[in-house]
């Protein structure tokens, strides 16, 4: 079964939006623990991340256009964002 021209539109800005946003919410969130853990303080982790996630972001809306799959995008997009999004968590220290 084909999928419609419309159908691989919509894949690739689904997977553009949502798939780059999941990506940098997990990287973001490994970033700032991985940065807390070297010692910076938790604002400066969050801003160096926030101003990161901008350029990453941009980079993978342009590669989910470029991709010769939309399911390689929507794998790495999202499957690379739960798993930073996961690690990050597993690594955040408790409150005290």
């Amino acid at each position: 079964m084909r999928t419609t021209r419309w159908a691989q539109i919509a894949s690739r800005v689904g997977a553009s939006f949502l798939g780059g946003w999941v990506f940098v919410w997990g990287l973001v969130m490994l970033g700032t623990v991985a940065l807390l853990r070297a010692g910076l303080p938790y604002a400066d982790a969050q801003t160096a991340m926030v101003l990161l996630a901008f350029l990453v972001w941009l980079a993978a809306f342009c590669w989910s256009y470029a991709a010769a799959s939309a399911l390689r995008v929507w794998l790495v997009l999202l499957g690379g964002g739960a798993a930073m999004t996961a690690l990050g968590a597993w690594l955040a220290p408790l409150p005290r």
